[in-house]
């Protein structure tokens, strides 16, 4: 069974976070572990990985701290995801853009897990930031 790990989930708290206090301004680390209950040295692994797939903005110093660079419409959850948890693909062999397994040629399950990416992706990606923040449920909003 595919999991999101923590680092995904807390990530997906944090941009959240972010997009709700969203004023401009940096918003310090100190202040996005308390709100969401992370420890600030946990949560800095996370704000460094959200950061060097150019989601967040940091700066250091006094008025330091993280901001969106793009409006939360312009986030998906994909997005998030896969910065922090390297892809969203339900199998290696759908990691990569072209698939370099040598058996996928003649692969009986690999429509299954294409499918499955297929649905995973569409959903993820028709997810955005501001439908979270906005939302109270936004997997109701999701037709099979």
């Amino acid at each position: 069974m595919m999991k999101i790990s923590t680092k995904g989930r807390y990530a997906m708290r944090v941009m959240i976070d972010l997009a709700e206090n969203n004023t401009g301004s940096y918003i310090p680390l100190k202040d996005i572990a308390a709100r969401q209950d992370i420890s600030e040295k946990y949560l800095e692994s996370i704000i460094s990985l959200l950061n060097k797939s150019g989601l967040l903005e940091g700066a250091r110093g006094k008025g330091g701290g993280y901001k969106l660079t793009k409006a939360p419409s312009e986030y998906t959850a994909a997005s998030i995801l896969t910065a922090t948890e390297g892809g969203i693909a339900p199998v290696a062999c759908l990691d990569t853009a072209k698939n370099t397994c040598p058996r996928a040629a003649e692969c009986k399950t690999l429509p299954l897990w294409e499918g499955l990416y297929k649905s995973i992706s569409d959903y993820l990606n028709g997810v955005t930031l501001e439908d979270l923040v906005l939302s109270d449920n936004p997997a109701d909003n999701y037709v099979i």
